[in-house]
């Protein structure tokens, strides 16, 4: 099993940023892919950004530019560094992690954010 521990999430204003990050523990080496979904009221999940073992990435066409994933391999822990936020962006924030093998993922608690025009 793999646990995910995230960081908390915050309240921010439109413009401004915010980062979180996504602690994983247990079958650490069982895992490929890591990154998050969001869930906005009223509106489907939606995988905002993900980052395999050996770097690729990929991200969601509503944040390209204005989100960075990045990853520490060494600490099995993933970031997402978030800038220039809009409303548009609130929600929950799930961390999620893929196993190699493309099992069942792993998610984490989530974390709300919440931007404010």
């Amino acid at each position: 099993q793999v646990q995910l521990v995230e960081s908390r999430g915050g309240s921010v204003q439109a413009g401004g940023s915010l980062s979180l990050s996504c602690a994983a523990s247990g079958r650490v080496l069982s895992i490929n892919s890591m990154g998050w979904y969001r869930q906005a009221p009223g509106k489907q999940r939606e995988l905002v950004a993900t980052m395999t073992r050996n770097g690729n990435t990929n991200y969601a066409d509503s944040v390209k530019g204005r989100f960075i994933i990045s990853r520490d391999n060494a600490k099995n822990t993933v970031y997402l560094h978030m800038e220039n936020l809009t409303p548009e962006d609130t929600g929950v924030y799930v961390c999620y992690a893929l196993p190699w093998d493309l099992g069942a993922p792993f998610w984490g608690q989530g974390a709300q954010v919440t931007v404010s025009s």
